[in-house]
């Protein structure tokens, strides 16, 4: 099973270790594309703050994240799965996981980000600022730029098995299944049961506790059918949702 999940916009701070090594990279497929965002990542930050600013989408209050991007290539680097903080990741709590449901954690989750494409979780990457829906002004969208050299790699990484795809829709135009791999995958949608609305911290929350949930028990589902089977036994209440591939997880509180 390959599980596909969003970044974090807020990120932890870079670590004292060794710096970024890009060849390290999993998914060496997209190492040219890795480093143009870079390149262009780092120029823009260097050269116009203001512009950066504007690219980038940031606040005054903000203003310290080009800093942080303009040193991408010297600061310290830690494992992806540390640097991803928020709700998502707090709830999925990668650091308290036993070591076997670690290992599957680093075998199974894939990471998007703006400026890496998709990372692993014990990839070792500095904290950064760049979102998806980011548009350079050389390489242009994001999302775009990604779409060509994910869909070259992103099937072999897929395999044969499982895609269980959590990402938010701005991280899924990088990279849309297709063909048998589509055909593979199931998107989960989380609602408030007696309002069968989706809230956005919650949606987050419960799609970090799935995860959890999925890689303590071991469970390993082939397909969506067996998914459904998986997240019921585990005590979720799932239903088929109204889109091809779909499930909807219906939660009663919000937290």
């Amino acid at each position: 099973m390959l599980v596909l999940l969003p970044p974090s916009e807020g990120k932890a701070a870079s670590g004292r270790g060794a710096p970024l090594k890009p060849e390290s990279l999993s998914l060496p497929g997209l190492a040219q594309a890795r480093a143009a965002v870079l390149d262009e990542l780092v120029e823009l930050c260097v050269a116009d703050e203001e512009k950066a600013r504007e690219v980038l989408g940031l606040s005054e209050g903000l203003r310290g994240e080009l800093a942080k991007n303009a040193g991408l290539r010297t600061a310290g680097a830690r494992p992806a799965g540390e640097i991803y903080t928020g709700v998502l990741y707090d709830a999925l709590g990668l650091s308290t996981l036993d070591a076997a449901a670690r290992k599957r954690a680093r075998a199974s989750l894939l990471v998007f980000s703006g400026l890496w494409g998709a990372v692993r979780v014990d990839d070792r990457i500095p904290s950064y600022r760049c979102s998806m829906g980011v548009k350079l002004p050389g390489l242009g969208a994001l999302g775009a730029h990604w779409r060509a050299p994910m869909a070259a790699v992103l099937p072999e990484a897929a395999g044969d098995g499982l895609v269980l795809d959590l990402r938010s829709s701005a991280y899924a135009t990088a990279w849309r299944p297709k063909g048998a791999v589509a055909e593979r995958t199931a998107t989960v949608r989380v609602l408030h049961a007696p309002t069968r609305k989706v809230v956005s911290h919650f949606n987050k929350a419960t799609k970090g506790r799935i995860v959890r949930s999925l890689l303590e028990s071991g469970a390993a589902p082939g397909d969506r059918t067996e998914l459904v089977t998986a997240l019921r036994d585990l005590g979720y209440v799932v239903q088929e949702g109204a889109k091809a591939g779909a499930l909807d997880v219906l939660v009663d509180e919000i937290h």
